[in-house]
């Protein structure tokens, strides 16, 4: 009497034992081992291969671990010599290096242990190269001539000149959007010729800086991260160092100078076109040009600017320490210089919003 058969040649006999029967090959192996494995957990006495005709590797390989997994029950050899002496060197070879064992599940508490730990190291590796770029910038005091001016006339062009197309598109239709929806409920208390204050404090001190750090963040910190994280994957950087050439002072700082450098300027390109569509909607509002620039004058000061034009300078700076790390930081294979832009472009626009929240905070205390 038989139990459990399968049309494949596997099957449990009464007894309890597993027999397997006809050609066990690769495939077959492929779709018995799922069911031989659950069989063995089960227990079974005996695992009997006296009717297998054709043994190929994996059907040996299948049969040493189904005795092995068994708690080391007797394994019945095929009848057939040469399936015999490949299933004697396989389960000599399994025996000799057995399979490492399947890793001990983790806890709820040591996976937030992992996390912390986790989160410390990246904490500490972010601080070490903040304290390596600061070192260089001190060394470059010491000796200016150390900076590459060429490095830094490209950068800025990069990152400032070519930049400034997509900044006047982007400043002239979000000052366009904002006098278009303010105007809508200021309307309907008779408080149109307001619209102009409240969009340029609005581009001024907030909306200026932090979509010119948006820009600046998809172009330059991606190109930034791409660069480096070439240069990184074929071992340019290690060559460097090897020459005895600083890499942070050689390929770094000037990118950072460059990011710092070319924010206000973007800043003052995205304030300048955004208070142009500004007054282009308040002209076809009926309101004239003279009215628009008196309330521009009266209400936005010269710290308005100067404080926004210093977040933008800051937020530069960040996002070419942020896009410059993560390239530096790539890993190797295909997808390092990948995954480098993006981790580039995420940890800007992240650091750029926190710094922007900051910044909001120390200027409300300052009553500035």
């Amino acid at each position: 009497m038989r139990q459990d058969k399968d049309s494949t040649g596997m099957e449990v006999r009464a007894d309890g034992a597993l027999c397997f029967t006809g050609p066990l090959g690769t495939a077959d192996a492929a779709r018995l081992w799922t069911r031989a494995m659950e069989a063995c957990k089960r227990g079974v006495p005996l695992v009997d291969a006296a009717g297998v005709t054709q043994l190929s590797g994996a059907g040996a390989v299948l049969l040493a671990e189904a005795a092995r997994r068994a708690g080391g029950v007797e394994l019945r050899p095929p009848n057939e010599r040469a399936a015999a002496e490949n299933l004697k060197r396989m389960a000599a070879a399994l025996a000799a290096a057995p399979p490492p064992a399947p890793p001990r599940p983790v806890g709820f508490v040591t996976r937030i242990g992992q996390m912390v730990l986790g989160a410390g190291a990246q904490c500490r590796t972010r601080l070490s190269f903040l304290g390596e770029v600061t070192q260089g910038w001190i060394a470059l005091l010491a000796r200016p001539w150390r900076l590459r001016f060429s490095e830094l006339t490209r950068h800025l062009d990069e990152a400032g000149t070519r930049g400034f197309g997509l900044c006047i598109l982007l400043g002239t239709l979000i000052g366009v959007i904002l006098a278009f929806q303010s105007s809508i409920p200021m309307r309907k208390f008779g408080a149109e010729v307001f619209v102009p204050q409240l969009v340029g404090i609005s581009l001024v001190r907030e909306l200026g800086p932090l979509i010119a750090a948006i820009v600046l963040a998809g172009r330059s910190a991606s190109a930034y991260a791409a660069e480096l994280g070439t240069m990184r994957v074929n071992e340019e950087i290690d060559a460097l160092s090897v020459m005895g050439i600083d890499p942070v002072a050689w390929l770094v700082l000037p990118r950072i100078f460059a990011a710092g450098l070319v924010m206000p300027v973007l800043t003052l390109v995205m304030n300048l076109t955004g208070l142009l569509g500004m007054g282009v909607v308040m002209g076809g509002l009926g309101i004239p040009a003279s009215m628009v620039m008196n309330s521009l004058q009266d209400w936005i000061s010269v710290g308005d600017l100067a404080g926004g034009l210093f977040k933008a300078m800051v937020f530069g700076l960040t996002i070419g320490l942020i896009g410059c790390r993560a390239g530096l930081k790539a890993g190797g294979g295909p997808r390092a210089v990948g995954d480098a832009a993006t981790s580039a472009v995420v940890g800007s626009l992240v650091a750029v919003v926190v710094l922007d929240g900051i910044f909001a905070v120390i200027f409300f205390r300052l009553g500035w």
